[in-house]
């Protein structure tokens, strides 16, 4: 039996986890500084606190009540190009926000394909701006992440079960509750606790479909305060606000995180005997093509809107690009220095808080950690120079929780099964990284840094706070592109942020993978 792992870097993973908090540390020490909680909360920061906590609960709810039929109709058909649209769920994850927002408005926006067909038969046109089009935005986004984790859910239950209940001859209603009902209260719940965590944090999606009294997050009222009114302590009181709120609702969403159940069987061919009826078929068939519609015709609207605008983009827009390129490759780096040493750091250790440091990206949100950070660096030098630099930075720092999420588990497996070897061997310290974790957590790494890169290329978040025109990444000039309605020239800018993004995804978790034993 397996004794426990020994530390491999213990000292590099606890200097790398006290740089993590003392980033977030130093950024709580400047908003402390200017956060005049004296002064309260006006009628504008109650309504901002009043649609953040409503957008992002509708956004869940809808979200995972549209997740449990798609999930369901997918778990129970076999049908060419299944394995591929599953895959495709996930591009929404990788895919930059406000190149998804083009995408949407290109097919739900005043003149989008949706409002042509409704005024060709007649019926009133419909907006995306304002509540409904900020809680669409995020089920665009986050109903494939449902859509997973139910699947996965389903997936679990052993085939064994569903042939009993074909011999008993149970009902399809009776299959649901004996069934099906258990495994929903078990992972609906979590799921709905997450997505609603995500939504609390969302910047570009309201800058874009939001804004104005009515359509306010707390993270866009921290940018308007700081860009617009240059007011740093209403900047920093909502920071604080933003933090209480997307802390404690991390902390519930951690304690009631899905946890996929998986139950023994004898891995035969899934068979659901209550799924062959006419009407089941009926069923199943539209709720998918209406879920692949909502997802994939937003991404075909890019590459076809992007494909005209391509010639009309500025000079200027080849400039921000380089710029992404090298804010995305320096926060890969960035991300591969702290979490590797953090990973080894907390696989070898039975339990305990160091974990928690990782997940802090969950709840301090860019803008509160950027807010932090101008109000200490700007006394002493000006922080325009310094705007990629920190963007990098804490684009690295808000992709840790799902780094260490990836990187832990297998490097625990690793030091576990080759502890008493290494011991005997001798190896130690970069020796046992080189010879021993490296060569065993390629595809990991690869897919960690490919993550990275394709969030922190189409990042808007902490760029809008620095940045000034010949320091501006892609999403922010394609942003400012959208905002001057050159609409062609934002959607060829969107179709290459959009390559930018996979390609960057594609490289790293190919060569994660090149010749790898996993």
């Amino acid at each position: 039996m397996a004794q426990r792992a020994q530390p491999i870097i213990g000292k590099t993973g606890i200097i790398a986890g006290g740089f993590v908090l003392a980033v977030v540390l130093l950024a709580f020490l400047g908003i402390g500084l200017r956060a005049d909680v004296g002064r309260g909360l006006g009628p504008a920061e109650w309504a901002a606190i009043r649609f953040t906590l409503l957008q992002s609960a509708l956004s869940a709810l809808i979200s995972v009540a549209c997740a449990i039929p798609l999930a369901r109709a997918l778990a129970r058909r076999r049908f060419i190009g299944r394995g591929v649209l599953i895959t495709l769920l996930g591009a929404p994850f990788i895919l930059p926000v406000i190149v998804a927002v083009l995408g949407l408005l290109t097919v739900f926006g005043r003149s989008g394909w949706a409002n042509v067909a409704l005024e060709a038969v007649g019926l009133p046109s419909i907006s995306i701006y304002g509540l409904h089009g900020v809680v669409l935005a995020h089920v665009f986004f986050n109903l494939p992440l449902a859509t997973r984790l139910l699947l996965q859910g389903w997936q679990s239950i052993p085939a064994e079960r569903f042939r009993l209940a074909a011999q008993l001859d149970l009902p399809p209603k009776m299959i649901q509750r004996t069934l099906e009902l258990p495994l929903l209260l078990q992972i609906a719940p979590g799921a709905t606790a997450l997505i609603f965590v995500i939504c609390l944090t969302s910047f570009a999606v309201a800058l874009t479909l939001g804004g104005g009294p009515r359509a306010t997050t707390i993270e866009l009222a921290i940018y308007q305060a700081f860009r617009f009114d240059f007011d740093l302590s209403r900047a920093a009181l909502l920071s604080f606000i933003q933090l209480g709120l997307a802390g404690g609702a991390a902390l519930v969403a951690l304690w009631i995180i899905p946890n996929i159940p998986v139950s023994a069987g004898l891995d035969r061919e899934l068979r659901r005997w209550d799924a062959r009826g006419g009407f089941q078929r009926l069923h199943d068939s539209a709720v998918i093509t209406l879920g692949s519609a909502f997802l994939l015709l937003p991404l075909f609207a890019i590459v076809l809107a992007g494909l005209q605008g391509l010639p009309q983009m500025p000079t200027g827009v080849w400039r921000t690009a380089g710029n992404s390129l090298g804010v995305a490759l320096l926060s890969i780096a960035v991300l591969l220095i702290i979490a590797l040493p953090m990973a080894g750091w907390i696989a070898s250790r039975r339990a305990g808080g160091a974990e928690a440091i990782g997940l802090i990206g969950l709840s301090a949100s860019p803008l509160m950690i950027g807010t932090g950070w101008f109000i200490l660096i700007n006394p002493i030098a000006d922080p325009v120079p310094l705007a990629l630099p920190v963007t990098a930075l804490i684009n690295a720092l808000m992709a840790l929780p799902f780094a260490l999420r990836i990187l832990v588990p297998p490097m625990r497996d690793v030091l576990s099964t080759y502890d008493r070897i290494s011991r005997s061997l001798g190896l130690a310290g970069w020796s046992a990284w080189r010879w021993l974790v490296l060569p065993r957590l390629r595809a990991q790494i690869g897919f960690t840094a490919g993550l990275t890169g394709a969030l922190s290329v189409g990042d808007l978040g902490v760029i809008a706070l620095f940045a000034d025109p010949d320091r501006a990444t892609l999403p922010l000039q394609m942003y400012r592109l959208m905002g001057a309605y050159r609409t062609e020239a934002a959607a060829g800018a969107a179709l290459l942020l959009l390559a930018m993004a996979l390609g960057l995804f594609w490289i790293c978790d190919k060569g994660g993978r090149w010749r790898a034993e996993a």
